[in-house]
């Protein structure tokens, strides 16, 4: 039997084991135990095989509990035996762990007996501990330099600032300023929660002095009162022990909302003290800059990577590959039900309101890409614009919202609602986080009458293609003031990303959700990822606004700190402080963009370097001698090109232009000249009507019909020019046939853009009234030169006439036999309906250009008798060629007899017979002509031929910036290829640029 001493096993917070000890004391002393019950344990109720449960962990101070008292001999052989040698009772465990087991004394024997299990055991122990210490020693200074070197990334490169700093004196006033601040600031001092504690455990302590009288050997004793084995774990009555527990209760409770509120009222010191700390920097930033400006000193100021990064996906969003090289860089993709806040959340995040704002209304019509950067100055600008809006001045916000708003309505194609188009803008200011956010249409539930039938669906696509990049960041935001059921938005997330790697959960109008539809159970399991069919790296809780438009940034954020300090849902542990505001969510998101962004960047610079590769190989083997040029450049040697054929009209000699006129003014006259002013004059019986007749047809002419028509053979006369040289060049053998289109294209343009001097006409009039009055031939060159155009113009005409009337007649006896034509029943009937004519032609020299009803009677009673059936028109048509063959035989007869009739011409025809009007007519057309061309040709060469360059220069600049319009004019797989080869450079040069600054910032 061992020497007695008492055993107290089991685990006990500081104020059972003072209890306890009082007690076991008190009954020794007062010999209450005997020496055969002096080998006793104490158990606790749940221990099992000496392990702790879930609820009750080393250290804790336990809830009051059940003991069992049991007594037991102990020896030396088999006190390490001890805890399976306990029989169990009922639910009762009475099993001892062997680690809490009281030292016991022995004799000699029985000591020596365990030395040598005890030093094995210790040794074991010993080095087991010194392993652990050295392995956890090794793996925390790993996982400290770690931790060291990603905060050391967070930090951007501030080196080019050691020029710029503020002299040393200004640097001790600001130093001095943060020591004034630091001492202004009552914060707790170092070590005041445990100060607290210690003093809550000599406070209970002196409690249970006080009750010291109590007699606590009934704890150890085993009267009637303990057969049962039932006591409280103090010692104390039931009733008593209930009581005490409560006030021990809500006194805990009291102190635990004290702690918290002060906790919250020390978050709020420190915040305020980094605002401020944060308006001074900004200060510094903006003396910087000033301080370089007045030095007069540009400094290239380097690009942020957020800016670089934007830079690759705006090239990434116009890039369309033949390859499929998608684009899988990340972006965060702010998705939700409409009116759920999301627009809200993203003004929360920039720091300014600048989206278009309406009343359950649909305002977001189309992808809004928003680049968040730091900058001195709080701005914003569109990517394809040169103005800065100051987000400081409401005035200058309203304005961004309206170009915001006409930008969506522009981009939306008619007949539809929503658009594809992205809105790409940068937004710069102080403390922003550094990240891309896209901002997409509301998800909606029904189509109202004023929407496209197919809203719905183009909306939930238009959503898919932005969440299907496996690295977008989609931050979903749901409305809490609303039924959980009715979201649309959590179904479409748990779809697109069902493991939740790259989804974060917000949770809006939080405080309408309190106020309305409160429910801690249900918002805290919203918030746990319990409620939603969906699953979210982090969930957050915001507020964005207390329902007012009008309201800044500033008093939102000041009502989303103020909803949150006096929160039931945060004093009842429903929200977490790391849950709760915009700020630590917007923090969320930045952290996980960034990660993102470092873990793909380098996979899709080789993605694109592959395709690089591919294409290269392309051109080399489809275009081995052409040089690689893009649709750009392509554009370039095109307009040089097309300049240069400009540039050729002036070597074009003013007698080419002058001939080129008067043939162009002639054969556009030539048809009215012979109906309306020679055929008729002729019919007249003598001189002086003729000249009369003609007189008065001219003046008509040259003041209504002439000057415009003109113009008009100047204008055609021009192009035409122009379009020989382009002609001429196709001839070259380097000819480029890709550049036709375009040129083809710009020629037309161009001719519908010139217009001729409005002066021009005005001018030509009077020259030709002048020119047409004078009926004076000077001398016989020009009788002869009159002449001869006369002879020209009628056998001209006469040609054209008789091969008009070939071609309704038919082929000839001779073609019939030589060709094997034959004549048709219509050009029998031509022939037969001739010879009719014919006769009366002969039979009366003089007829009149119209034929009569009676001779038309005639003619169609002739050839009914000839079996040929025809009506008047027939007849008329055929007429109306005949005559005029006739009157043109006639016409050209009289030419050749008036040669040398220049001499009767100066006596007046005087005892002559003959008659050489005609002669004089065609001089004064003839010199007409002449002025006419002189005229247009010092118009074109000093006016018009300048006015069609820079019509044309206008053209090209217009096509130049017009990408639509060059993609249709310049096509082929050698454009397509060398477009798709420099998006790639470019899109991988700034990859590698990217990924060399964020290496440098690592």
């Amino acid at each position: 039997m061992l020497k007695a001493r008492l055993v107290l096993n089991g685990h006990f917070g500081p104020l059972c084991q003072v209890c306890l000890r009082k007690a076991g004391e008190k009954a020794i002393h007062d010999g209450s135990i005997t020496n055969a019950q002096r080998s006793l344990a104490v158990i606790p109720r749940y221990y099992t095989g000496g392990h702790y449960s879930q609820q009750q962990q080393p250290g804790m101070l336990l809830q009051p509990q059940i003991l069992n008292i049991s007594r037991y001999p102990l020896t030396g052989l088999t006190i390490k035996q001890l805890h399976t040698r306990i029989p169990r009772s009922g639910s009762v465990n009475f099993l001892i762990p062997k680690s809490w087991l009281a030292q016991v004394g022995a004799g000699a024997n029985t000591r020596s007996a365990g030395t040598v299990v005890r030093v094995l055991t210790g040794v074991g122990r010993f080095l087991k501990i010194r392993y652990l210490m050295l392995v956890g020693a090794v793996g925390g200074g790993a996982w400290a330099t770690q931790k060291m070197d990603t905060f050391k990334g967070m930090f951007p490169d501030v080196s080019w600032t050691k020029e710029y700093l503020p002299d040393s004196e200004q640097m001790d006033k600001f130093m001095q300023s943060i020591k004034e601040a630091r001492k202004s600031l009552s914060l707790p001092e170092k070590g005041w929660m445990k100060n607290k504690v210690e003093s809550f455990k000599r406070k209970q302590e002196e409690m249970l002095n006080k009750k010291s009288n109590m007699d606590l050997s009934s704890i150890l004793s085993e009267d009637s009162s303990t057969k049962k084995g039932v006591l409280p774990l103090l010692g104390m009555s039931d009733k008593a022990e209930r009581t005490e527990s409560s006030k021990q209760t809500k006194d805990q409770q009291k102190r635990l909302e004290e702690t918290r509120d002060e906790m919250i009222q020390i978050q709020i010191r420190y915040q305020k003290e980094i605002d401020r700390l944060e308006k001074e920097n900004k200060d510094l930033k903006k003396n910087l800059l000033l301080k370089e400006s007045k030095g007069g000193r540009k400094r290239v100021m380097k690009k942020s990577l957020i800016d670089m990064y934007s830079e690759v996906l705006d090239e990434l969003a116009v890039y369309d590959s033949s390859y499929n090289t998608q684009d899988n860089l990340p972006r965060v993709v702010v998705v939700g039900d409409q009116s759920s806040g999301k627009t809200s959340v993203l003004e929360m995040i920039a720091r300014a309101r600048i989206f278009p704002r309406g009343s359950g209304e649909m305002m977001t019509r189309s992808p809004v890409k928003v680049t968040l950067s730091e900058g001195p100055y709080h701005i914003a600008q569109f990517k394809d614009s040169t103005r800065e809006f100051d987000l400081s001045k409401e005035s200058e916000l309203a304005a961004l919202r309206k170009e915001v708003e006409l930008r969506m309505k522009a981009s939306v194609q008619e007949g539809q609602t929503v658009s594809p188009e992205c809105i790409a803008m940068t937004v710069k200011g102080p403390g922003l986080p550094r990240m891309v956010l896209v901002d997409l249409p509301g998800i909606i539930s029904t189509v109202t009458t004023k929407m496209a039938p197919d809203t719905k669906e183009s909306i939930k696509r238009l959503v898919r293609s932005y969440m299907e990049n496996p690295n977008s960041i989609v931050l979903c935001i749901q409305d809490g003031s609303l039924d959980a059921e009715r979201s649309n938005v959590t179904d479409l997330v748990s779809q697109m990303d069902p493991t939740g790697r790259r989804t974060i959960f917000v949770l809006t109008k939080v405080d309408l959700a309190e106020s309305n539809l409160y429910n801690p159970d249900r918002i805290k399991s919203i918030l746990e990822g319990q409620l939603f069919p969906m699953k979210a790296l982090g969930y957050f809780a915001v507020v964005t606004g207390r329902g007012n438009q009008n309201d800044s940034i500033q008093t939102i954020k000041d009502h989303e700190e103020n909803f949150f300090r006096n929160s039931r849902l945060f004093k009842e542990g429903v929200l977490k402080p790391t849950q709760m505001n915009t700020q630590n969510m917007s923090m969320a998101v930045s952290e996980l963009f960034w990660k993102m962004v470092k873990e793909s960047v380098e996979q899709q610079a080789d993605a694109f370097k592959a395709t690089r590769f591919n294409l290269e190989t392309e051109w080399k083997n489809t275009f081995p001698r052409v040089r690689e040029l893009d649709r750009d450049e392509l554009f370039d040697k095109a307009r040089g090109e097309i300049l240069d054929e400009i540039i050729n009209l002036s070597q074009v000699t003013p007698k080419e232009w002058e001939d080129a006129f008067t043939q162009r003014l002639w054969d556009k006259a030539s048809t009215h000249f012979f109906e309306n002013i020679y055929l008729p004059a002729a019919q007249s019986q003598n001189s002086g009507t003729f000249n009369t007749t003609v007189d008065i047809r001219l003046k008509q002419w040259a003041d209504a019909v002439l000057p415009r028509k003109c113009v008009e053979v100047g204008w055609d006369t021009l192009h035409d020019e122009f379009l020989k040289f382009v002609e001429r060049d196709k001839k070259s053998k380097s000819h480029e046939e890709l550049f036709d289109k375009l040129k083809q294209t710009v020629i037309e343009t161009s001719k519908s853009k010139h217009m001729w001097d409005s002066k021009a006409e005005d001018s030509l009039r009077v020259i030709q009234v002048n020119t047409l009055e004078d009926r004076s031939v000077s001398d016989k060159q020009q009788w002869d030169s009159a002449i001869r155009f006369m002879e020209e113009s009628i056998r001209s005409r006469l040609d054209q006439t008789e091969a008009r009337l070939k071609e309704m007649t038919g082929p000839g006896a001779r073609e019939q036999w030589l060709h094997w034509k034959h004549r048709t029943s219509d050009h029998k009937n031509r022939v037969a309906t001739k010879d009719e004519l014919q006769k009366i032609l002969n039979s009366d020299k003089t007829h009149k250009p119209v034929i009569g009803p009676d001779e038309l009677t005639t003619v169609r009673r002739n050839l009914q008798t000839k079996g040929v059936e025809v009506d008047n028109e027939f007849i008329k048509e055929t007429w109306y060629h005949v005559y005029r063959g006739s009157f043109l035989k006639k016409a050209l007869s009289q030419a050749q007899d008036c040669r040398k009739g220049f001499y009767y011409y100066q006596k007046g025809f005087q005892d002559s017979g003959l008659e050489c009007n005609d002669v004089v007519l065609f001089w004064r057309l003839q010199r007409m002509l002449q002025v006419t061309s002189n005229a247009l040709r010092q118009q074109v060469m000093n006016n018009e031929a300048r006015r069609l360059e820079r019509i044309i220069k206008d053209v090209l600049e217009d096509y130049g910036d017009n990408k639509e319009v060059l993609s249709k004019l310049l096509t082929g797989r050698r454009v397509q290829l060398a477009e798709e080869l420099k998006k790639v450079r470019t899109i991988q040069e700034k990859l590698e640029e990217f990924i060399n600054a964020l290496n440098k910032e690592k």
